[in-house]
């Protein structure tokens, strides 16, 4: 299909050629003609993108709204609320679900908890979330990277990073894991976590209505607090183990 945009806010032929390259960088946007006079877009997209996601693509400097729909090529398949879905529990449970699980394998590994140690179920709780959350980003490589360069801070600016990231979180968890070089182990998770944790904050701040990568492209779950929680939960155990270790 082929929706026709109004674009406010671009004034010279490097805004059109900017918007243009934005747009057409989008896995759902299969071609981009960008026109100055009057300021507007004709965007060919495989299924209907909200008009949410386009804006946050398109970026600050420009206000896009929707002016309707051109040609159509074929029927839409899924309206915006399957793509992203209410925020609730059940949308949630996933998630929650994963990380009680970790949570719990890691409390059981410590059986018969003689000498039980928080220090120890933060590190196999660590390597746990990692290991765990970087398969999901795996199993869909390209839409994870696309969904995260959304709102992190650095995706947004180097795309490669969203391809780089899931990797550096699977190395994590092993490091985590066996124990290798903690004082290293925790500084790198701080570092990146809390670089992660400023755009996840910038994107509730905004209410900008797009999709948490923290699970990949399996699981259909919409930025809110929680993810600022898992991060900043993520954070205060690296520096713990780091005070305290």
């Amino acid at each position: 299909m082929i929706k026709q945009y109004q674009i406010d806010g671009m004034t010279c032929g490097g805004c059109v050629s900017s918007v243009k390259q934005n747009l057409e960088e989008h896995p759902m946007i299969s071609s981009v003609d960008v026109k100055l006079d009057p300021p507007h877009a004709s965007i060919s997209m495989d299924m209907p993108v909200p008009i949410s996601i386009l804006q946050s693509v398109v970026g600050k400097k420009y206000t896009i709204t929707e002016r309707g729909l051109l040609t159509v090529i074929e029927p839409p398949t899924k309206e915006i609320k399957e793509i992203l879905p209410e925020k609730s529990f059940t949308t949630y449970k996933p998630l929650l679900l994963i990380v009680a699980f970790i949570a719990g394998v890691s409390l059981l590994s410590q059986y018969p908890f003689d000498a039980f140690s928080g220090m120890i179920w933060m590190r196999h709780f660590m390597a746990g979330f990692f290991i765990v959350f970087s398969f999901f980003k795996l199993l869909n490589l390209s839409g994870f990277a696309s969904s995260y360069s959304m709102y992190d801070i650095i995706a947004a600016k180097w795309n490669s990073w969203g391809y780089i990231y899931p990797f550096v979180e699977l190395g994590l968890g092993i490091m985590f894991l066996i124990n290798i070089v903690p004082f290293y182990t925790n500084v790198a998770t701080i570092l990146i976590l809390g670089v992660s944790t400023i755009g996840v904050v910038q994107s509730n701040l905004q209410k900008r209505e797009i999709k948490c990568a923290c699970l990949g492209d399996v699981f259909n779950l919409p930025m809110s607090t929680v993810t600022i929680v898992e991060d900043v939960s993520m954070v205060l155990m690296s520096i713990a183990m780091l005070v305290l270790g």
